[in-house]
């Protein structure tokens, strides 16, 4: 015989309309790769973007692509304050920064170095990435 708890949670579910389980325990949506790598793609344009004279963001595909991440975490299941949450978090920015010092590191590029930042994103532009889909040379 089912928990009370799990009735609670199947009813809930089927209620919202979700997958049986949605209301159960998931991934905190940081865990989520699809979500954590457009926000990684979007920490890092931004960072670019701010540090680079010479480099500008394409705001309006950056807001698209936050709506996107918005509604494919909301059809996951996680709720706009979890979404809110997670882009608010000064931990969780700083855990994308760290990301990013990983990532210039591994195209043999210093976040701490001067001008190394605006290399990648040059390099990101050149190469069509997703990072550089959100920028553009001035």
């Amino acid at each position: 015989m089912p928990s009370f708890l799990s009735a609670v949670l199947l009813a809930a579910s089927f209620m919202l309309g979700l997958p049986a389980g949605a209301a159960e325990a998931r991934s905190p949506l940081r865990d989520v790769p699809e979500i954590a790598d457009g926000i990684f793609t979007i920490v890092v344009a931004n960072e670019i973007r701010r540090k680079c004279d010479d480099i500008d963001g394409r705001l309006f595909r950056g807001i698209k692509q936050i709506h996107r991440l918005k509604a494919r975490a909301n059809a996951l299941g996680y709720s706009d304050g979890e979404i809110r949450t997670l882009l608010d978090s000064k931990v969780e920015k700083a855990r994308m920064i760290e990301r990013g010092k990983s990532y210039m590191a591994g195209v043999g590029l210093d976040y701490d170095k001067p001008g190394d930042l605006c290399r990648l994103g040059r390099m990101e532009i050149k190469n069509n990435s997703a990072i550089g889909a959100l920028l553009r040379a001035k």
